[in-house]
This record gives C-alpha cells, structure tokens and sequence, in this order.
C-alpha cells in the first residue's frame, strides 16, 4: 500500500489543516488531529481516484526523508497517509 507524506498546519485559531507535497492543492482539515487524518485519508482517495479516472498519471509518493530536506517542512509535524482507493 502506498503512503503519501502529509504535513500538518496549525495556528492558534486554526483547526488541524493537512497538505500533501506530492499533490499541490490538495488539502483538507479536521478540528481535531484525528478527524485532519481521517479526512486526509478520504480527500487523498478521492483527488487520486479523480486523477485514474480522468486518464492521468498518479504521482509516485515522495520519501519522508525528501520531503523533510525541505527547509520550510522541518517545523511541520508529518503523517503518513495511506492510499486507499477502489
């Protein structure tokens, strides 16, 4: 199964928002760290079916490691998000 790398953003006054480098513009949030997971899961799932069912590549997922090479990621808490699709 493959597991896309999803970074955690949070303010004071924000809830739990969840970005994925691998696929810009894809983001959602939760009010809390597990409703931001469970809803990355589903908006993960549903953008790739999107991108199979429109004939599209679906992109490779980014290694951890890369993805915190990234100076401006290092301060983001991370999750591993799991593609889970039909």
């Amino acid at each position: 199964m493959r597991k896309y790398v999803g970074l955690i953003h949070k303010d004071d006054t924000s809830d739990y928002g969840v970005s994925f480098p691998d696929l810009p513009g894809v983001v959602t949030a939760g009010a809390s760290l597990d409703e931001a997971r469970e809803l990355a899961e589903q908006v993960l799932a549903f953008h790739v079916e999107g991108l199979i069912d429109d004939g599209e590549a679906v992109p490779e997922p980014t290694s951890l490691e890369q993805v915190m090479a990234d100076a401006d990621n290092r301060e983001l808490t991370t999750i591993m998000v799991p593609l889970r699709t039909r």
